[in-house]
Formats: C-alpha cells, structure tokens, sequence
C-alpha cells in the first residue's frame, strides 16, 4: 500500500489534468469538423500530435542528467505556480467572481469565427491552423503535467499512461455523441486537479531542499487536506463577499 500510494496519485493528478485539458481541445476540434469538414480538422490535430510528440523524444531523455533533488526542486516549484493557477480560477468561479467555462458557448464561438472565414479561400488552411493551435497549446500542458508528475519519481510511465486513458476517454465520448461534453463539471476536476498539483509541488519542493516528511509518500494526504481546507476556507469567505454571479462566458 506504502508503494501504491504515490503511482496512484501520479495516474489520477496525470489522468484528471489530461481530460480537462483534451476537452477543451477536442471543442475546437470538433468545431473545426462540424463546419470544415473533417480533413483539416484531424490534419491540424494529427500535426499538432506530432509536434507535441517530437517536443517529447527531444527534451525527456534530458532529465536523466539533471541530479534528483534538482529536478525534485525545480519539478516542485513550477507544479506549485502551474497547481496555483489552477486552484485561482476555480476558487473565483466557484465563488461567482468570474464566469464558468462552458463548452457549448465555446463551440459556438469557434463555429461562428469559422464560418465567417467560408468565403476566403484559405478558409481550410485557417480551420487547420485552428484546430492545430488547439491541439498543441492543450498538448503542452499535458506534456508539462505528465513530465512534472511523473519525472520526480520515476513514474512517468505511469502519468503517461493516465494522459493516454484520459485522451482514450474524451474521444470515445465526443465521438459517440459528436457533440461538446459540456456537463463535464469541468470547474470541480480543475479545483482537484489544482489542490494535486499543489501538494504535489509542496511535498517535492521539500524533497528537493532536503526535508524529510513524517510518512514519507502518506504525507501527501495531509499537504492536500491543509491546502484543500485553506482554499475552501477562501472560497467561502469569496462567496460571502461576492453574493451575485459573475456574466458573462469564460474564455
């Protein structure tokens, strides 16, 4: 179990992050095919794939030469700022400061830019361009996320592997339906997945700077739980002070 606890977390922080991240790119996708066709649209996503996946061979086997509490430092530093990013803009949607994301309102945005590129003669290079775009801005994200949880511990194998289960899935939905997955409670999975990689960042910065958890891996579960109840604790105290809901759509 001691062993299970840290792959476990690596899948699911891995996992968690990927899907959001695959969901906001396969709206744009979709977008793309729904109005283009589907050509541009898997043309620019398998392009951007295969930049993503070139970034990959290039930069991983890097981190092999950098020194384990180095990378543990610098890997837990930047889990930190990505995680607390994360967590800020779930805390303020949660709390009405600024506006849910929603995917319908974000697939209609594409479609409506996209059809007023109909009469330009270009207008299949530029849905491919935008469904490219999409694709590999999502894409490094997830490289970042996978390299960041896995890398520290040597897992990153595993957080790859959740990456991949998390794009499987998407896939399999958006295709079935060929609609947006709009009632993924998108916000609460970027609230967990912010609450992750913060801890995560903690306990590996820690790591890196010579500290010695008390339970070593189990100490995670007490960095999430003080991190979680501090940002309920914002949350609460935001909700207070902004009573009416923020208008509008996030972008």
């Amino acid at each position: 179990m001691h062993e299970l606890t840290p792959v476990l977390s690596t899948v699911t922080a891995s996992f968690l992050a990927s899907f959001v991240e695959v969901v906001e790119a396969f709206t744009i996708v979709l977008a793309v095919g729904v109005t283009r066709g589907w050509r541009p649209a898997l043309t620019g996503a398998a392009s951007a794939l295969a930049v993503l996946a070139a970034l990959v061979l290039a930069f991983g086997p890097l981190l092999a030469l950098v020194p384990l509490t180095l990378l543990q430092f610098a890997v837990g530093v930047l889990l930190v700022l990505f995680g607390m990013r994360w967590l800020r803009k779930a805390i303020l949607r949660s709390a009405g400061v600024i506006a849910l994301r929603d995917e319908e309102a974000a697939f209609s945005r594409e479609t409506d830019a996209l059809s007023r590129q109909a009469d330009d003669r270009r207008a299949d290079y530029l849905a491919g361009v935008a469904a490219f775009k999409a694709v590999l801005l999502e894409g490094v994200e997830v490289v970042f996320i996978v390299i960041a949880v896995g890398a520290a511990h040597g897992q990153t194998l595993q957080a790859g592997l959740g990456a991949l289960a998390a794009f499987v899935l998407v896939m399999l939905i958006g295709l079935a339906v060929h609609r947006p997955l709009a009632r993924v409670p998108e916000n609460a999975l970027k609230f967990v997945v912010g609450l992750m990689l913060t801890s995560f960042g903690v306990f590996w910065t820690g790591e890196g700077l010579g500290a010695e958890w008390p339970g070593e891996d189990f100490a995670l579960l007490a960095i999430f739980a003080v991190i979680a109840a501090a940002s309920f604790a914002i949350m609460r105290r935001l909700r207070s002070t902004y009573t009416a809901p923020a208008e509008g759509v996030a972008r």
